[in-house]
C-alpha cells in the first residue's frame, strides 16, 4: 500500500533548497545527507575545500543534488559567498542549518582575547550573519525553516569552557527572538541541542576512558549519540509536518539534561 499524497507531502522536502554549514563531516555532513534523502537540494558549506568536495562528489554520485561552497562563514565575505551560491540556484531559500562551531577547552582565566573573538565569530556571529543575510531569500520561500545547532552546554554546565557555553546559550536566545520576530514572514526558527555525539570534535576528549565513563554515567541511555540521530531531529524540524513548531529547543542528549539526582 502506497502512502497517501498528503502523507508524502508532509514528509518530503522535494523542491526545497537548503544551506548547511560545517557540512564536510560530523553532524553537518549527517544533516546534509538527511536533507538530501528527503529530496532537498543542499548547498554544503565548509572551510576545507578538498574534504568538502569529496563529500559532495559522493552525494552526487548517489544521485543527490548537492553543491559545495568552500567558505569561512565566521567572516562576512564567506557568508556573502554562500548566499550568492544559493541565490544562483533559485530566488527562494527554504532551509538554513547553522551547524558550524568549535570549542577551546580551558579555564576561563586562560583564554586570550583572540580565542574569545574566534569562538564568538565561529559559533555565534556566523549564525547571526547568515540568518540576517538570508532573510530576503527565506522570506521569498513563504514557508522557511532555520535550525541552529546549539548544545546542552548552552542549557547547563558541562565543563566544556565558558565561552563555548555562552555562545550556545546566545544561539538559543537568538532562535527564540527570531521565531517571534520573523513568524509573520513565514520563517520558523528552532534549535537542536546535542550532548556528546560521535564527531571528530568530541573524539578529542572521549578517547580518554575515564572521561568517557563520566559522560556515560551522566547519560540515562548509557551511550554517546550518533550524528544521524541529530540529523533526524533537524530534518523533522524542517519538514512540512513540523510547520506549527517554532521557537523551540530540542535536546538530543540521551536524557542528560533531565537527569537529576
Amino acid at each position: 500500500m502506497q502512502p497517501s499524497p498528503l502523507l508524502q507531502n508532509r514528509w518530503s522536502l522535494a523542491g526545497q533548497l537548503a544551506i548547511v554549514t560545517g557540512a564536510s563531516k560530523g553532524i553537518g555532513a549527517a544533516v546534509a545527507a538527511e536533507l538530501l534523502a528527503f529530496g532537498a537540494t543542499v548547498v554544503a558549506v565548509a572551510r576545507q575545500a578538498p574534504e568538502l568536495e569529496a563529500q559532495v562528489a559522493a552525494w552526487r554520485a548517489a544521485g543527490f543534488e548537492a553543491h559545495a561552497v568552500a567558505a569561512d562563514v565566521s567572516q562576512e565575505t564567506g557568508r556573502q559567498q554562500v548566499l550568492a551560491a544559493a541565490a544562483a540556484l533559485g530566488p527562494a531559500l527554504h532551509i538554513l542549518v547553522n551547524n558550524v562551531g568549535t570549542n577551546i577547552r580551558k579555564p576561563t582565566t586562560e583564554y586570550s582575547a583572540a580565542e574569545f573573538q574566534h569562538l564568538l565569530a565561529t559559533n555565534l556571529e556566523s549564525a547571526f550573519g547568515l540568518c540576517q543575510g538570508a532573510y530576503p531569500q527565506l522570506q521569498a520561500a513563504g514557508n522557511a525553516s532555520i535550525v541552529n545547532i546549539s548544545s546542552v552546554a548552552g542549557l547547563t554546565h558541562v565543563r566544556t569552557g565558558a565561552i563555548y557555553g555562552m555562545t550556545k546559550a546566545a544561539l538559543n536566545q537568538l532562535s527564540r527572538n527570531l521565531a517571534v520576530e520573523w513568524a509573520g514572514a513565514g520563517i520558523r526558527v528552532n534549535t537542536v541541542a546535542p550532548w556528546y555525539i560521535q564527531t571528530p570534535l568530541a573524539e578529542t576528549v572521549l578517547r580518554n576512558p575515564d572521561y568517557l565513563k563520566q559522560v556515560l554515567d551522566r547519560t540515562p541511555l548509557g551511550r554517546v549519540g550518533e550524528p544521524e540521530e541529530v540529523a533526524a531531529a533537524v530534518a523533522f524540524l524542517c519538514l512540512p509536518a513540523a510547520r506549527y513548531i517554532t521557537g523551540q529547543c530540542l535536546s538530543v542528549d540521551g536524557g542528560f539534561e533531565v537527569f537529576g539526582f
